[in-house]
């Protein structure tokens, strides 16, 4: 596997492994100049790759030559390069063979493993819910009654789809048991409405900057996606939405309407006329709702409410992320025929974690003012703290969400985050939320930490963004603890 950047097998060493083209390579790195010397601005655009997952571990590198005639550089740029992440560890290099990609420190959706006591921003998720463990408590003196069951449960138990059909009432759109289909998250609810919804060459919408790990889902399932931009100051642009529907005719699109991941913005009512005129020309309308309900103040109202439209829940925002319990909200049709498919992917929700969810969402009144509390804390210290430090920077105010989408005055994401990893604070940067390459001047922080450990990242940040806008070398060898 390379990620989404093709697949191709190879030999090397007696062992299998992958290939990465040199014009494919040259798409994953976008923008990669951003600093001198090239060779190392080249190498922190490939280590980033690594890091993140986008390049899997074991891929045999373009030849030198020939990716210095792709990226229209020198050889002994290239060769640099490849010096440098053979000294960071990051490639292997056996002459006459090639460069191989190493195994990174990956924990599973494309993070590294972060060092003991370091700042890990890579995952946008809050920390638990406080009475999660009293409710798990409760379940658990039920036990009895859950064990006399199979097990094997791939449409959910009545009792937490009929809570989840509540839900969805109390905000607005009237929902059936018939209308839930119950997932092992919201991540396994993204693949299987792929799945079984698309076929192979199939066009999707989708926005950029987006939750990577649906558009890796969406091209797994053969899609060719289309992105349609959206920013923190202006939203999505309709234009591009309208003419990117005429001329691909999609057959699905997924967004993100309310506190978009990761720019948190939510859509207005002539961008939502627009997605809906978009469905009136046959596209599937596939909606990601699990920010959607962490406001800070007024609860956002139900967006493109409309009976057509797929709708994808989970509890791993709102409660926690160890919490595996996702849901699809469709039309009865649908959720037949996603039932019908689910067996060739898993076997269901796990029982007990049901159990669970369906006390959870009859305490949603208590829970959900006590999480946009602790957002809205984490939102307005880091919003302070980077005005302080990095003034420069733009850190947009949001009214809920999980993240900041903070602009950079320099298209210098890669060698931040990477020099912010030596120093113990851990982020994705901008290029890993982008469809088809962009976004290096731009920089995902959420908001989900405690706020001393918000300070310190930006404290971190701050310090490192002297050093890379100065031209200095940040990324060099990992520090040793963070490979164990």
């Amino acid at each position: 596997m390379i990620g989404r950047y093709g697949r191709c097998q190879f030999d090397y060493g007696g062992c299998m492994h992958s290939r990465i083209s040199a014009r494919a390579l040259d798409v994953a790195l976008g923008g990669w100049r951003t600093r001198e010397p090239a060779y190392e601005a080249l190498a922190d655009g490939i280590r980033l790759l690594c890091l993140d997952n986008r390049i899997a571990a074991r891929t045999l590198l373009p030849a030198e030559r020939v990716l210095a005639e792709t990226l229209g550089v020198s050889r002994t740029t290239v060769a640099s390069a490849y010096a440098s992440l053979r000294a960071s560890g990051h490639i292997d290099s056996v002459r006459g063979s090639g460069s191989v990609t190493t195994a990174q420190p990956i924990r599973g959706e494309g993070t590294v493993f972060a060092a003991p006591g370091s700042v890990d921003l890579q995952q946008a998720s809050p920390s638990a819910w406080p009475g999660l463990a009293g409710v798990i408590a409760e379940t658990a003196a039920d036990a009895a009654t859950l064990v006399g069951r199979t097990g094997y449960d791939t449409l959910g138990s009545r009792q937490l789809r009929a809570a989840i059909a509540d839900r969805y009432t109390v905000r607005g759109l009237h929902t059936s048991v018939e209308q839930v289909l119950v997932t092992a998250g919201a991540q396994s609810a993204i693949h299987l409405v792929a799945e079984v919804l698309l076929a192979r060459g199939d066009r999707v919408l989708i926005e950029t900057p987006t939750y990577p790990h649906a558009a890796e889902a969406l091209r797994e399932a053969g899609a060719r996606l289309v992105a349609v931009p959206v920013t923190t100051d202006d939203g999505w642009d309709v234009d591009r939405l309208r003419e990117a529907a005429r001329r691909t005719r999609p057959a699905m699109a997924y967004l993100m309407p309310t506190f978009q991941n990761p720019t948190g913005r939510s859509m207005d009512e002539a961008e939502q006329g627009a997605v809906r005129a978009v469905a009136a020309s046959g596209c599937t309308i596939v909606v990601d709702e699990t920010t959607a309900e962490l406001h800070f103040d007024e609860r956002m109202p139900l967006t493109l409410a409309d009976e057509d439209v797929i709708r994808l829940g989970s509890l791993g925002k709102t409660v926690w992320g160890g919490l595996r319990v996702g849901w699809v909200r469709a039309q009865p049709e649908v959720i037949r025929r996603l039932h019908a498919g689910r067996p060739a992917r898993d076997l269901g929700t796990p029982e007990f974690e049901q159990a669970v969810a369906t006390r959870l969402l009859a305490r949603m009144p208590e829970i959900l003012p006590q999480r946009g509390e602790l957002l809205s804390t984490g939102h307005d210290t880091l919003r302070a703290a980077l005005s302080r430090a990095v003034p420069e920077w733009h850190a947009p105010r949001v009214a809920g969400g999980v993240s900041l989408w903070v602009g950079l005055p320099a298209p210098l994401s890669a060698p931040l985050v990477l020099g912010a990893r030596a120093e113990g604070v851990y982020l994705s940067p901008g290029p890993r939320f982008a469809v088809g390459g962009g976004h290096e001047n731009r920089l995902r922080i959420p908001f989900t930490a405690p706020p001393p450990d918000l300070e310190r990242a930006v404290e971190v940040l701050a310090e490192v963004w002297g050093q890379v806008t100065a031209g200095v070398t940040t990324s060099g060898p990992p520090p040793v603890d963070a490979l164990v």
